[in-house]
């Protein structure tokens, strides 16, 4: 079976771009979860406080994302259909999205975030008709940073907290 067909059985493909797949999330991703929000090379970068979750917290997390219809997907890659990672639109306020993305250790400086987040952005645009994105990042994250600068957001500030950037883009 091709990797295209074995994704399309398994997950239900929301929208894609040039290598990902963007998915609903699905309890069949929950060890890939773990293993990416265990991480603490990844935990560093999403979590002020950063801790370990077990399995039936993670299985809770997903089954709360899941009833509340949250504008949060998992990413596979095309090509291997491995997963990549998250990305969610967090809230909307005053139709401007928040954006989130955690991307798994082995998938890092591959350009998945860039190619993540251009799509993101325009689906936020074209399919919920939103003005524009923000997003808050840790001061102490300079690839990530570079990432969203390379896409169009611009500084806006100080974020949630001192330590945090606060970023924006417009159409």
């Amino acid at each position: 079976m091709e990797k295209i067909d074995f994704i399309k059985q398994n997950y239900e493909v929301v929208f894609e771009s040039e290598n990902i797949y963007y998915v609903k999330l699905s309890e069949k991703l929950v060890n890939d979860y773990l293993i990416m929000v265990n991480d603490p090379n990844v935990a560093n970068k999403i979590s002020h406080k950063v801790r370990t979750y077990t399995y039936e917290q993670e299985l809770n997390w997903l089954n709360s994302k899941l009833e509340e219809n949250a504008l949060c997907y998992s990413m596979i890659e095309k090509n291997t259909g491995e997963y990549i990672g998250n990305i969610e639109i967090m809230e909307i306020k005053n139709n401007i999205g928040e954006l989130g993305i955690s991307i798994t250790a082995l998938k890092q400086d591959r350009h998945f975030g860039t190619e993540a987040i251009k799509a993101l952005i325009k689906y936020a645009y074209e399919e919920l008709n939103l003005d524009g994105m923000e997003l808050n990042v840790y001061a102490t994250n300079p690839r990530a940073i570079h990432c969203y600068e390379k896409v169009g957001f611009i500084r806006d500030g100080i974020g949630k907290t001192e330590e945090d950037i606060h970023m924006k883009i417009s159409r």
